[in-house]
């Protein structure tokens, strides 16, 4: 173990040799390996998540505007509250920033932030500041759940299904590596996106058995559910709508599929959760899918050949 690095022991093995070493507490009701902990306290509970952008990894400011990324920094934490079917109601916030950033971009950025709490009711109450050679944003979203949905409740026979926006944010991706600055829906959901926050309590109080923010990609991420789970995946290519933006970049980008988009591509964050199969699906969600037997995540019951998703390190 020595000399092997990050890169080549893989983010999701990291996390587990960091999961090995951190011990249990009482006050732990759901620890790390989920969308969000969930705490106890004194007076009731909480469910928290964090999550980091990094300039250069995450966004560019050439491609951005300050505001799209205060924005984004606010959407995938919120989202992460989301996929447990609870509601954000406070963040904190990490900055660091080279020291000749314009004041401008910092209060364009912050008010970004502050539009994207405001669509869940939720403050920012407080964080840190620090010099840095590239702008980094850490946040950490705290928020209520009444009835937390965790990644690992999973049943087979249950149904899969998806609420929000897939491979909008992806395919916008594409276009700007390309140098594209359309199609405009695409691009713009790839700067700041628009996650589905009535979707995760509809899910929980609808009976979800478990849920996953899409962030990485669907079957990266629903990859997650399924080991959780200890059930396997299968998903139905004909049941995702194809959107035009994606389908035009799929097609500049030289006739790449665009269903791979959808599949692998991130950064929508949609939600994806588990249903019993008797369930009616709450308003704003869709069947794409049924939970049975063994492990890992299929198209049309054969491994997907297009990639799964986001890798860290890669």
């Amino acid at each position: 173990m020595s000399e092997q690095t990050i890169a080549e022991l893989g983010e999701f093995a990291l996390i587990d040799l960091v999961r090995g070493r951190l011990g249990t507490s009482d006050y732990v009701l759901v620890g790390p390996g989920d969308d969000a902990a969930h705490i106890a306290t004194a007076d009731g509970t909480y469910v928290t998540a964090t999550d980091i952008l990094v300039e250069g990894r995450h966004f560019r400011r050439d491609w951005s505007t300050a505001a799209d990324i205060g924005r984004k920094a606010v959407a995938a934490n919120l989202s992460d509250i989301n996929a447990m079917g609870g509601v954000a109601t406070a963040l904190v916030v990490a900055f660091a920033a080279p020291g000749d950033t314009p004041v401008k971009w910092v209060a364009d950025l912050i008010g970004g932030m502050v539009e994207e709490c405001d669509k869940v009711g939720a403050k920012i109450v407080g964080g840190d500041m620090s010099a840095a050679d590239q702008i980094v944003i850490s946040i950490t979203a705290l928020g209520d759940a009444e009835r937390p949905v965790t990644r690992s409740g999973a049943q087979v026979g249950d149904q899969v299904a998806y609420a929000g926006t897939l491979g909008l944010a992806s395919a916008g991706y594409g276009a700007l590596s390309r140098g594209f600055r359309s199609p405009k829906a695409a691009v713009d959901e790839h700067r700041a996106p628009h996650p589905p926050y009535a979707a995760g309590p509809a899910a929980a109080a609808g009976g979800a058995t478990s849920m996953i923010d899409i962030s990485d990609g669907l079957l990266a991420d629903l990859g997650h559910v399924a080991r959780a789970s200890k059930v396997a995946i299968d998903l139905d290519p004909a049941s995702f709508p194809i959107l035009d933006a994606v389908q035009t970049v799929a097609g500049a980008l030289g006739g790449v599929d665009p269903l791979r988009f959808v599949l692998a591509g991130g950064d929508d964050y949609a939600l994806a959760a588990t249903f019993p199969t008797s369930a009616s699906l709450p308003e704003g969600w869709t069947r794409i899918g049924v939970v049975k037997a063994g492990e890992g995540v299929t198209v049309a019951g054969a491994p997907y050949e297009g990639g799964t998703g986001h890798k860290h390190w890669n």
